[in-house]
């Protein structure tokens, strides 16, 4: 039966649920958060600190996945609440819910965050968000004092003295920047010894839309180190290199042992430089997947295939952020929990690389 307004419990029931910690929260239950009506969300607010940590998280974390899943849903007004909440895990999810929101009142909270939060993860993850708000500059579709806030706070993070993995989401979300010094900035980390700023440089020349930077990418195409190779992937499909369609293809076609994640980034690099033996290598891989979920993100590039093909062959760069809970231009394909678990050290948040 499809889902309407009439078959929905009240929203009085789904609060009772979420307070109960001693049975299972439906699921059936999450799009009552989407588009939350401002009476409901009132008395969610009321509710929350009375709702059991975990099931808080899990809440959270429920709906990030939905998001992820469901394009039409949208939590953007449940997760700015939640920005406040007192554990950083709810608050990390909550940053990266509101990712793709454009509103530019987020952008004094994000900031504030990423200076002075008492956690380093949701340090990170507020320096990921404005991310999008330099894209937006870039495109004229924020003010010019306002990108010029964002970009000073995310350089002085990044010049500042917090962690690491602070500093180098910092320098991600710069990637859209036409700012001069970024540029530097993206090749000293490039050529740092640290494998980990090695990722993120070649994640923020992903997002840069500058093909000058096709000689660093190609250099990394095969390092032996799995996330600097992740990232030169995805900077090359991001980029459009041409150059870089038939080691992609190389690749995927003889990815039986390769790791999962990297041969997704391969696939959907190739659907984005597309051109010559991409839709032959893609659609016999497409016939020899046996993973269900495989088979379903390689038909998926396919149809991003399509998309660029039918554009005229016009490549799309720095018509879309790039923006996924990991990292995540990619979807994960394999074992999502896993992987969040090990990401708690040094999450994404993504806008960032996993590492």
């Amino acid at each position: 039966m499809p889902y309407s307004k009439r078959s929905r419990v009240p929203f009085k029931q789904v609060v009772t649920d979420l307070l109960d910690k001693n049975k299972p929260f439906s699921p059936t239950h999450l799009h009552r958060f989407s588009d939350i009506d401002p009476a409901d969300l009132a008395s969610l607010r009321i509710a929350w600190p009375q709702v059991d940590l975990e099931r808080r998280v899990s809440l959270m974390e429920d709906l990030e996945d939905l998001a992820d899943s469901d394009t039409l849903v949208s939590f953007d007004d449940l997760a700015r609440f939640a920005l406040e909440d007192s554990d950083p895990r709810v608050r990390a999810v909550a940053i990266r819910l509101l990712w793709e929101s454009d509103d530019s009142k987020l952008i004094p909270i994000f900031i504030k965050m990423m200076k002075s939060d008492p956690d380093e993860m949701v340090r990170a993850g507020a320096a990921g968000g404005l991310g999008m708000f330099v894209y937006l500059g870039e495109l004229e579709e924020i003010n010019s004092d306002q990108l010029e806030r964002v970009e000073n706070s995310l350089l002085a993070v990044y010049h500042g003295n917090d962690k690491p993995i602070v500093r180098r989401r910092a320098l991600e979300a710069l990637g859209y920047s036409g700012r001069e010094e970024v540029s530097e900035l993206i090749r000293t980390a490039f050529k740092s010894s640290d494998k980990d700023w090695q990722a993120s440089a070649l994640f923020a020349m992903g997002r840069s839309a500058d093909e000058s930077w096709s000689e660093y990418v190609l250099s990394r195409l095969n390092d032996p180190e799995l996330e600097v190779r992740l990232e030169a992937v995805r900077a090359a499909g991001e980029l459009e290199l041409t150059e870089a369609r038939l080691p992609l293809i190389e690749m995927v076609t003889d990815s039986e042992d390769l790791d999962v994640d990297l041969r997704a980034a391969a696939v959907w690099a190739l659907s984005q430089i597309g051109g010559e033996g991409v839709r032959s290598a893609l659609e016999k891989l497409s016939e020899s997947i046996e993973d269900d979920d495989e088979a379903f993100f390689v038909d998926e590039a396919l149809d991003n295939l399509d998309f660029k093909e039918g554009a005229g062959g016009f490549g799309l760069i720095g018509l879309t952020p790039k923006i996924d809970e990991e990292h995540t231009h990619i979807i994960d394909l394999s074992q999502k929990d896993e992987l969040e678990e090990e990401g708690d050290e040094d999450e994404d948040l993504l806008y960032g690389s996993k590492n």
